[in-house]
């Protein structure tokens, strides 16, 4: 579809667009108090906040019958049965009703500023699909600094550079936004879903990945601003895949995701550069063979490096035949 296809039909900017936020959450409940707090201080009220839980989550219910929790925000609650993010965030896009939906994580913070910031952004630009911003990330008794300029960008031949948490400068155009801080226009979402072929049972890492490339191909534009703030306090996941901590199933099943949105999002040399790089090479992450080598020196974990890299061997595979289905 071509950009001018896209801005047919764009409500005249002159007219107040609607922001819904969108909360998935888990047996959360004093991060969701913490967040729910914090879009009670927006100096521009989001018109509608949708907290998507799941049926039996009765921690989660029991803190938002305190009416202090939801206070006067205009908040629904979805119910998902399915466990995972990818349902409860497809189920927060079919319940939201805004012209704009921001999403953000339960144990996230957004900045005061946050909805304003978002509202005007579509507003001004009858063209930008997707806006995402900067998680100022609270880990391990402090915060995780550095800057760089390269961020949400995924390279032909498949390597991707995320670095949204420590990104500055200006506003720039970007392929990818991260899940925890990013705002998308319904018209440029329409009927697309997150992919529920994705792998996992809490935390299906990388969904926002095909979700913002899919966006992307459609011709939309996705813009990183990093003075779009939220606090992230990165919390315990329900489960397997626990942060600090290898699990050979969360392992596989994040690199089929990766694996999975390559296939479907690069061009066909595109596809087999990337099962080159990421066999040979790949990242820290998730490392390929020269990089498992290279680890395996550097830390003195010769078992796990090529544990890593046999498992992502085998997600290669189980994602191609995934993609060829």
């Amino acid at each position: 579809m071509a950009p001018a296809e896209n801005n047919q039909g764009h409500r005249n900017k002159d007219i107040a667009m609607k922001v819904t936020v969108l909360v998935p959450t888990y047996r959360r409940p004093a991060d969701l108090a913490r967040c729910l707090a914090a879009l009670q201080r927006q100096t521009r009220a989001p018109d509608e906040v949708v907290v998507v839980a799941r049926a039996d989550d009765e921690a989660t219910h029991t803190c938002l019958r305190d009416p202090a929790v939801p206070g006067k925000l205009p908040l629904s609650v979805a119910l998902v049965e399915v466990p995972g993010q990818v349902a409860a965030l497809n189920r927060g896009l079919d319940a939201a009703s805004g012209d704009v939906i921001a999403i953000t994580d339960d144990d996230a913070a957004p900045h005061p500023d946050w909805v304003a910031r978002i509202a005007r952004a579509f507003q001004s630009d009858s063209c930008l699909g997707g806006l995402g911003g900067r998680d100022i990330v609270h880990e391990r008794n402090g915060i995780l600094r550095g800057q760089k300029p390269c961020v949400g960008i995924v390279r032909w031949y498949g390597r991707t550079i995320g670095n949204h948490h420590i990104g500055h400068g200006h506003a720039r155009e970007v392929h990818v936004l991260k899940g925890v801080n990013m705002a998308f226009r319904r018209e440029a979402i329409g009927t697309l879903r997150f992919d529920a072929r994705l792998r996992g049972n809490g935390a299906q890492v990388h969904c926002e990945m095909g979700f913002s490339l899919d966006v992307h191909r459609r011709s939309w534009k996705l813009v990183y601003d990093p003075a779009l703030l939220v606090e992230h306090f990165p919390s315990q996941r329900g489960d397997e895949d626990q942060r600090f901590t290898f699990n050979d199933t969360a392992f596989y099943n994040a690199s089929f995701n990766l694996r999975l949105i390559m296939c479907e999002h690069l061009s066909p040399p595109g596809r087999w550069a990337f099962v080159v790089y990421s066999t040979l090479i790949g990242d820290r992450a998730d490392p390929g063979f020269l990089r498992a080598l290279s680890l395996a020196f550097e830390r003195g974990g010769l078992a796990l490096a090529f544990r890593k890299w046999r498992v992502g061997l085998r997600a290669m595979r189980g994602a191609w035949q995934e993609a060829a289905r």
